[in-house]
C-alpha cells in the first residue's frame, strides 16, 4: 500500500494504509457471514473498497511522504524521484548526473544524490569513514566520505534526504572504483532551497512583460535584482533600486513563465 500497488483501486495511499486493520476486520466479517449463509441488506455496497474505509476525507501524503513510504517498502523509488523537486536548483549549479560525470573527461563537478543507505566503518588506524549509497536520475552509486567530511555532515546524512555534492576525480586511484572519486563538500538541497539568493539577473524576452515580473517580485527582501532585455539588437541591463525577496520558490515560479528567457543566481 505504501508503494502504491493499489493506486488503480484507490488513489489515496494514506487513507488506505490507515485503514488496514479496518479492511481486514470487515473482510473477515464478510467471509464469516458467507460461511454461515448470511447476507447483508447492503451486500453489493459492502464489496466496495470505499465501504470499508473510515475518515475518507483525509488528505493524501505529500509527495515527499509518498516517496519516503515507497523507499521504506521497496528500497527504491518508482513513481518519481526526490531530485525532481530540486530541478531548478540543480540547473543553477550546472549539476551533472553521476553517470555523465563518471564517463566525462571533467575532473571536478557538482552532482546530486538522494541517500539510500549509510554504512559507517573505521580504517586500520581507527579513523571513521562511511560508504554512502546515493541515487540520482541516472543510477545508484556509492561514494566514500572520510573523517573530516563525515564529521561535518553525519547528523544530516539520513535516508531519503537529498544533497548537492562537490566531487573530484582522484587520478591516483583509478583502479579502485570506490576511491577514485573524492567528495570535497556536501550541501543539503533542503537548506539550499530555503536560502534567499543574493544576486539575481533576470533575462527577459520583451519589455512589455515588465509589469508581470514586477508583480512576481514586488515583495521587499535581501536580493539584488538585475534585469536584462534585448531590444532592437541592443542589450539593456538595469538594476532595481530596492532589494526584493527572491528565494527558490520565486525561481521555480518564474522559470515556468514564458516571458522569462533565463535566470542567473
Amino acid at each position: 500500500m505504501k508503494a502504491g500497488v493499489f493506486d488503480s483501486i484507490f488513489e489515496n495511499r494514506k487513507i488506505l494504509y490507515n485503514n488496514i486493520s479496518n479492511i481486514i476486520q470487515n473482510s473477515k466479517t464478510i467471509y464469516e457471514n458467507k460461511l454461515q449463509n448470511q447476507s447483508s441488506l447492503f451486500s453489493e455496497e459492502n464489496q466496495k473498497v470505499s465501504y470499508l474505509l473510515q475518515n475518507k476525507n483525509t488528505s493524501n501524503w505529500s509527495n515527499d511522504e509518498s516517496l519516503s513510504k515507497e523507499f521504506e517498502s521497496l528500497g527504491f523509488y518508482i513513481s518519481n524521484h526526490p531530485l525532481k523537486d530540486f530541478e531548478d536548483a540543480l540547473k543553477q549549479y550546472n549539476v551533472k548526473t553521476f553517470k555523465d560525470f563518471e564517463n566525462s573527461s571533467v575532473n571536478e563537478s557538482f552532482i546530486a544524490g538522494t541517500v539510500m543507505s549509510v554504512k559507517e566503518k573505521k580504517t586500520s588506524k581507527g579513523n571513521p569513514f562511511a560508504v554512502i549509497k546515493f541515487s540520482d536520475l541516472s543510477k545508484v552509486y556509492e561514494l566514500y566520505l572520510f573523517s573530516e567530511i563525515l564529521e561535518l555532515n553525519r547528523e544530516y546524512l539520513i535516508e531519503g534526504k537529498s544533497f548537492l555534492l562537490t566531487v573530484i576525480k582522484d587520478k591516483e586511484n583509478q583502479e579502485n572504483r570506490f576511491r577514485r572519486i573524492n567528495v570535497r563538500k556536501v550541501m543539503s538541497l533542503d537548506k539550499i532551497t530555503k536560502l534567499n539568493y543574493v544576486n539575481v539577473e533576470i533575462e527577459m524576452h520583451h519589455e512589455d512583460d515588465l509589469s508581470k515580473l514586477y508583480e512576481a517580485i514586488k515583495e521587499k527582501g535581501d536580493s539584488k535584482i538585475k534585469i536584462s532585455i534585448r531590444k532592437e539588437n541592443k542589450n539593456y541591463l538595469f538594476e532595481l533600486k530596492d532589494k526584493r525577496k527572491f528565494d527558490y520558490q520565486t525561481l521555480r515560479y518564474l522559470n515556468k513563465e514564458r516571458y522569462i528567457k533565463k535566470i542567473r543566481v
